[in-house]
């Protein structure tokens, strides 16, 4: 597995540099900015990101929501990926789509 990103890694990684648990309403204020700036660029109908040039981009927006999901996940003291696999057998068993099955 090396050299791929985990969740669990990425909510570390975050923890490490900006750990606010009392910023619970910021963070999510910046999720909600974030999620408008996605709406924005999907409706231009930005170019693929490159490594050169991500600014503006789904690829760019895609991450710092995905930031700031962590963060406020971090600031509840919530583990990501412990929640996944109960979270997404609950869906199947919603939308009747119980044949797929979840393996991390």
């Amino acid at each position: 597995m090396e050299g791929q990103i985990t969740i669990r890694y990425l909510q570390e990684y975050i923890k490490s540099k900006d750990h606010h648990p009392e910023a619970k309403q910021e963070y999510f204020l910046k999720l909600s900015e974030e999620i408008g700036e996605l709406a924005r660029v999907m409706r231009r109908g930005a170019p693929k990101a490159t490594e050169a040039a991500i600014k503006g981009t789904v690829e760019e927006e895609l991450w710092d929501i995905l930031y700031y999901t962590l963060a406020i996940a971090n600031a509840y003291d919530i583990d990501i990926e412990t929640w996944i696999p109960v979270k997404e057998a609950m869906n199947n068993m919603k939308y009747n789509n119980g044949s797929v099955e979840f393996h991390p």
